[in-house]
């Protein structure tokens, strides 16, 4: 159904109060799951990032790569290993992480965002020493060359927003405690990063609706939830999977001092901006 021109007009007034609400803030978003597979989710994902820089709103983008990662060891005859949830990264695959992240997707989203008429500059964990980590230990798991971050260096990023650019970052981190690179999952990097900066919005965009009561059911969506919800709703078993070290990142930045977190579905086209500039929002916000 086509918009009439009140109802146009009424989208944009509604969303007057939060260009003016978030002007000169910055939003952090983690770009990742099927919005960076399917070619009409991306350009939605793209075109979302430009108008919020366009309307005042600085943007951080952080990314993952995983279906890429995936295809490049294929190629090698390298299988790729999983170890409660995050990819077992020995020597060559870390060399293989690095390569296809910091090189291929970083600088392919860099040229669709600079052809879609944005600015925006690749950067990746190494650069100026911005994410620095130390190899994960946990419970005595091996995971290899995976790294937990400790360390984040906000000024490459500040620099980049202060000249005008959207910095898009790919997440490998500089090891402190060996000579060498970790791969650091995105969402985590992406919650440290929030933080360091002072983002007003930290956003997840992943594969599903956001938390939901019923993990079969789309219409059991809980759509807020406060830090001090989160023991009682795992102890429910409703936060549990892949959702419990998403929320944890949400709940880490809102700790820190992030004034929203939101996990969103990225498979709906510009949920970015629906979260952003109207009164409806979707998905779970962490408060």
């Amino acid at each position: 159904m086509e918009l009439s021109h009140s109802d146009r007009a009424q989208v944009l007034v509604e969303a007057l109060p939060y260009i003016q609400c978030y002007n000169k803030k910055t939003v952090v978003v983690k770009y990742g799951g099927n919005a960076m597979i399917s070619e009409e989710l991306r350009k939605a994902v793209i075109s979302d990032i430009i108008l919020l820089k366009l309307v005042g709103i600085n943007v951080v983008v952080i990314h993952g790569g995983g279906p890429e990662i995936n295809a490049m060891l294929k190629k090698t005859g390298k299988e790729s290993r999983f170890v409660n949830g995050l990819r077992y990264t020995d020597e060559e695959t870390m060399e293989i992480v690095q390569m296809v992240l910091c090189g291929k997707v970083n600088k392919d989203l860099v040229a669709t965002l600079n052809r879609s008429g944005g600015s925006a500059i690749g950067l990746c964990g190494l650069d100026g020493g911005m994410l620095k980590a130390v190899r994960r230990m946990e419970d005595g798991t091996d995971y290899g060359l995976v790294g937990d971050i400790v360390e984040v260096d906000p000024k490459p990023i500040q620099d980049a927003i202060a000249d005008g650019f959207i910095p898009v970052i790919s997440t490998v981190a500089q090891g402190i405690d060996a000579e060498t690179s970790y791969n650091v999952n995105a969402d985590t990097a992406a919650a440290k990063v929030a933080t360091a900066i002072g983002a007003e919005k930290l956003i997840l965009l992943t594969d599903v609706r956001g938390l939901l009561r019923d993990k079969n059911d789309e219409s059991t969506l809980i759509s807020r939830i406060h830090p001090s919800d989160v023991p009682r709703l795992m102890k429910e078993n409703v936060i549990a999977g892949g959702m419990i070290p998403k929320i944890d990142c949400c709940v880490e930045a809102v700790r820190s001092g992030v004034a929203r977190a939101h996990i969103l579905d990225g498979r709906i086209p510009h949920s970015i901006l629906i979260e952003v500039l109207s009164d409806a929002g979707i998905g779970t916000m962490i408060w």
